[in-house]
């Protein structure tokens, strides 16, 4: 069997769908902010400002925003294109084959279910925080990890059990919780953008770039992820309505709402607290407690916990969808494509993912692994711009809802941004990114080679039965 074998795609779109299509545009854009707006808006925005660009770090947010931009141009044509789920692993599937698309699927595994992880810790640091307020305490063997002088951080895998629990109840159930949380999340960025407005000195902008271009483009590096999620919108692609519409408008319109949101932010957050003292890790509720507005501070608090736990509901989402397509391909064991009857939701793939999930929040130290989110999530960048390219070349007829403008030139300076980043991560990531991969290469050939015996034996039996 060839290695780089393709997957057709006449085939790929005229395959039957046991997902319910139940998304429509507005679900696919608070999809999308949903999985934006979390940790990037509640943490970096205060700490990037510090230590980064000052008042400045509103050009960071653009200039990520812009390579963001240029990624969800390619994003949009691809997934309404080939509205299936999956996402970029079945994009390099039919684009590049089998190996590609296994180890792209494999390195999408690593982003969603060490995102889930993170984020289910931030979460738990602003609930111990929000506990700490009406002076209850939990236990700090019970709230760190084993690392960090703990046994396990409850909190953390509490919530992702949780989310896993909502998740396998089914798309349309869990849509309408996604739903109502990213509503309350930005309505308390709302809240504070109005309550902090009148607080805002414009003598705190000044100097405005006090760490120069220089500051402006290392905030850049640091922000950058914090737009990371636009691209779990194109994993739903199977379970839309309308995907060729949707899909371009969940994740173009996603992103142009979570860069006015992180701008406007900034520059509240920075005109009420000079960005020297904004070094910490809630930022938003320490602005309004330094200008007496403490009721809006605890408010705030509290849609910060709801906020981030959009992210890793979206986060999961992902991660239980990419299992499914890698299952239906063969890739992986069978039962990670079963949908239950009753949910239609692909329940052994969700209780794996959020399993796994909940086992690294509680016993183990992410500082270590975090850039592996980074490295994984500019890789699959790349190998989104590849597939624009390659598909407009193989398939120009094919029918796209969305085509990205100045192609070739805007996929090939989209992966020149990508691959440009990747290159200012540690060696330590590196070399954690290729052990992941090995194991991935090893888990594909043992597998595949099982795969294959398995076809023998029944092609063997299929003709002793013909004789």
């Amino acid at each position: 069997m060839n290695l780089l074998q393709k997957k057709s795609i006449t085939h790929l779109l005229s395959q039957k769908k046991t997902l319910q299509k139940t998304l429509g545009a507005y679900d696919l854009i608070l999809l999308g902010i949903g999985a934006i707006v979390g940790i990037g808006i509640l943490v970096l925005t205060g700490v990037a400002a510090a230590n980064d660009a000052g008042p400045s770090i509103i050009f960071s947010f653009m200039l990520a925003a812009l390579v963001c931009g240029f990624v969800a141009f390619c994003y949009a044509e691809i997934a309404s294109a080939l509205p299936v789920s999956g996402g970029v692993y079945t994009y390099a599937y039919v684009t590049v084959g089998e190996v590609v698309a296994y180890l792209i699927g494999w390195t999408q595994l690593l982003i969603y279910v060490l995102s889930v992880a993170a984020v289910a810790n931030g979460w738990s640091a602003y609930f111990r925080s929000l506990l700490e307020g009406f002076h209850l305490h939990i236990p700090k063997m019970l709230s760190a990890v084993p690392q960090q002088g703990g046994m396990i951080n409850l909190p953390a895998v509490c919530i992702i059990l949780l989310m896993t629990w909502v998740l396998s109840k089914g798309v349309q159930e869990s849509k309408k919780v996604n739903n109502t949380m990213v509503a309350i999340k930005l309505s308390i960025i709302l809240l504070f953008i109005i309550v902090g407005i009148f607080y805002v000195r414009p003598e705190n902008w000044d100097p405005f770039m006090p760490f120069g271009w220089k500051g402006v483009l290392a905030g850049t590096a640091t922000v950058f992820f914090a737009f990371l999620g636009f691209d779990a919108v194109a994993t739903a692609a199977e379970e839309v309505k309308k995907p060729q519409r949707d899909l371009p408008i969940g994740i173009v319109v996603s992103l142009v709402v979570c860069t006015l949101l992180y701008v406007i932010v900034c520059l509240v957050l920075t005109g009420m607290v000079p960005y020297h003292l904004l070094n910490v890790s809630d930022a938003m509720a320490f602005a309004l407690h330094a200008v007496g507005q403490d009721f809006a501070a605890g408010v705030i608090s509290v849609g910060a916990i709801v906020g981030i736990t959009t992210v890793i509901f979206v986060y999961l989402y992902a991660t239980v969808r990419v299992l499914f397509s890698m299952s239906r391909d063969r890739l992986l064991p069978k039962p990670f494509s079963v949908v239950h009857p009753h949910s239609q939701a692909p329940v052994f793939s969700t209780r794996i993912a959020g399993f796994t999930g909940a086992a690294i929040a509680g016993f183990i130290d992410l500082r270590a692994l975090s850039n592996l989110i980074n490295i994984g999530a500019l890789l699959t960048f790349v190998m989104v711009a590849l597939s624009v390219m390659v598909l407009r070349k193989t398939h120009p007829n094919l029918q796209r809802g969305f085509k990205a403008p100045l192609v070739p030139y805007l996929p090939i300076l989209t992966i020149a941004c990508c691959i440009f980043l990747m290159t200012r991560l540690a060696l330590e990531t590196w070399l954690y990114f290729c052990i992941w991969m090995i194991i991935g290469l090893s888990i594909y050939f043992i597998y595949r080679t099982k795969r294959q015996k398995d076809s023998h034996q029944e092609q063997a039996y299929m003709m002793k039965k013909a004789n």
